[in-house]
């Protein structure tokens, strides 16, 4: 059994709260860019409030952990490790709510390097105990967008948790492409898929959940997620949770919102096996360890 106090000293000592990486610079910065509607940190929201900056550093405090003063400015930030330990109860509960009912679980992250265990795990559980894990458009090509430009991506899956793929050798759209452009003409070529990358994107989540419905099928009983994943499906009426880190504030701000059922702080971007005991630990407190 794990004891709350053993999860504690655990989020401690790999960091995933506690003194975290993500300095507080960083997290000041994306307050500020949240409070402007920047569409790169929105995560896919369109927030019903006005959420000023000193909004947003007051809800990552009471929600985070993050340090409440406003002359707190660089430096070292944190992450309280209660509310994550608070947070993962909210997110066992959930959990265990769709397993009792059944239905269907789509997964997804923008943090393919680190998170893909997290969910997964969650997502056995559940098909152990009724539910069916769903991965559609499964190869499907879509051009994402970002301040960087449209990329050429496909959507994939690992461990049946939605990832995203670039095509590599393929420019951003409306930068030069004579190199990706065959000698003979024709389309520019846009060469193999990368490993899943980092994304804050909603369009994986729009893409997967547009192919459920066109195929007939019914929207999930829940979407496991972080980054867009959650924020794109809460924004949809799709009961969500997610992962967030300090510097992630539109997942909690979905939460405040009534858009994410449960918005877990903590840092995402530490190794990936520190997340095993997280989940055991959500999956113990649902009923559900095997």
């Amino acid at each position: 059994m794990i004891k709350a106090e053993e999860l504690y000293a655990h989020l401690l000592e790999s960091r995933i709260a506690g003194q975290v990486a993500t300095p507080r610079e960083n997290n000041l910065s994306k307050y500020a860019q949240f409070a402007r509607r920047d569409p790169g940190v929105l995560l896919g929201l369109d927030p019903e409030g006005e959420w000023t900056q000193d909004d947003v550093l007051a809800l990552m405090a009471r929600r985070a952990g993050v340090s409440p003063d406003q002359d707190h400015r660089q430096g070292q930030d944190t992450i309280d490790p209660q509310l994550t330990i608070d947070a993962l109860d909210a997110v066992a509960g959930v959990v265990a709510r769709t397993a009792g009912r059944g239905g269907t679980v789509l997964m997804g992250t923008g943090h393919p390097g680190q998170l893909v265990g997290f969910h997964s795990a969650l997502g056995d559980a559940l098909e152990a105990a009724g539910c069916a894990v769903v991965t559609p458009a499964h190869g499907s090509d879509f051009l994402m967008h970002s301040l960087h430009g449209a990329r050429s991506c496909s959507l994939d899956y690992v461990q049946r948790v939605g990832v995203v793929r670039v095509y590599e050798g393929a420019p951003p759209s409306g930068a030069p492409s004579s190199a990706a452009v065959p000698a003979t003409g024709g389309a520019p070529a846009r060469g193999g898929l990368s490993d899943p990358v980092h994304t804050h994107s909603p369009q994986p989540v729009r893409i997967a959940l547009a192919a459920l419905a066109e195929a007939g099928h019914p929207r999930p009983e829940l979407v496991i997620g972080d980054h867009g994943w959650a924020c794109g499906a809460g924004r949809l009426g799709v009961t969500a949770i997610g992962l967030a880190d300090s510097n992630d504030p539109g997942v909690f701000v979905a939460e405040a919102e009534g858009m994410v059922a449960a918005a877990v702080p903590l840092d995402d971007g530490v190794r990936p096996e520190c997340y095993e005991l997280l989940s055991a630990y959500v999956l113990q407190q649902a009923g559900m360890s095997r």
